[in-house]
């Protein structure tokens, strides 16, 4: 015979089972899966330290990075059909003219930078070498200096950009041309993080990279007057002056690059394998106490707020992200 208390007692049970079953079912999904992200070179140190921050945050998210020229990754998405979920690039320019509106929707600019010209204490003339002569110790026989490659990777054509800079700022007519023939085209390299094992081990004297890069590998560098540097903003009237050509979309085709300063954009690509977890990592990423902090503390100035050039663009920014940034061109 059942009591009424025995009753009591199984319905509660019954109760808090149902109860329970409808708890977890309402539970938020524990992010998990791989992360595709394909970005610049030169944000390789960052992001791996973000990397970190983020699956010890969420262990069941494996983060699967590939770093290159940014010209180069972005042409893995739209030639080859690489899958991807996230896209960084250290031009934000190179989204917004291949990838957009075909295979992203938004790029948000959150980070600057600016060239620098690298070397280590056994490079020639090192002890000499300074923001007044580098231009003369670069045209000496026998310095070996190079720079990535223009088509492949933005640091490469901005590399450029600053020696034609140099030619109108210091006037002196055929200096671009003076210091390129004392550049082989064997010192040209696919990314410009290559160029960092060539200053280390000896095998180049003078490389060109960006501060944030210099400073993350502890490199010596000559910084720039800030009319030749692509690092301020304010002065992209002048370096709008410098033009440089590289391959288009399709062979046989150019593409001209404008001087301007140097800007990263970052989006997620359309078909993203994994959008959810691609828009939890680039809300951690782009918030001023997570990845923009990682930036800083690495040499690279962001945005704070980051940036998109429209309000339109921010309409169609993913909810968890609209809050980190501002309508700017």
């Amino acid at each position: 015979m059942v009591t009424t208390q025995s009753k009591i007692i199984l319905k509660t049970i019954v109760f808090m089972f149902a109860l329970s079953i409808i708890t977890v079912s309402n539970a938020p999904a524990e992010p998990k899966g791989k992360l595709i992200i394909f970005h610049a070179g030169s944000l390789t140190v960052p992001l791996a330290k973000m990397e970190k921050t983020f699956e010890h945050q969420y262990p069941q998210v494996d983060i699967l990075r590939e770093a290159g020229g940014s010209t180069k990754m972005a042409r893995l998405i739209s030639e080859v059909g690489k899958p991807v979920d996230i896209m960084a690039s250290a031009d934000f320019a190179v989204i917004d003219k291949s990838l957009i509106p075909s295979f992203a929707t938004w790029n948000v600019r959150f980070a600057s930078n600016q060239l620098v010209l690298c070397y280590t204490n056994e490079s020639k003339y090192a002890s000499n070498i300074n923001d007044k002569n580098w231009i003369d110790i670069l045209a000496r026989k026998g310095v070996i200096w190079g720079h990535s490659d223009p088509n492949l990777d933005p640091c490469g054509y901005r590399s450029l950009m600053v020696l034609q800079l140099a030619e109108k700022f210091y006037k002196k007519p055929g200096l671009y041309e003076q210091l390129l023939s004392n550049r082989p085209q064997k010192n040209i390299r696919p990314k410009s993080v290559e160029l960092v094992s060539l200053l280390k081990t000896g095998n180049m004297d003078y490389a060109w990279e960006y501060l944030s890069v210099a400073v993350q590998h502890e490199l010596k560098y000559v910084q720039l007057d800030d009319h030749i540097n692509l690092g301020n903003y304010q002065l992209d009237q002048f370096y709008a002056q410098a033009e440089v050509s590289v391959t288009g979309k399709k062979p046989g085709t150019w593409m001209k690059r404008i001087g301007k300063s140097c800007t990263y954009g970052i989006t997620i690509i359309k078909d993203a394998p994994n959008r959810d977890v691609a828009e939890l990592f680039l809300e951690y990423m782009l918030n001023p106490e997570g990845g923009l902090k990682t930036l800083k503390q690495m040499g690279q100035p962001p945005f704070i707020p980051c940036r998109v050039p429209t309000q339109s663009m921010k309409q169609s920014l993913p909810e968890r992200l609209k809050k980190y940034v501002d309508v700017k061109k």
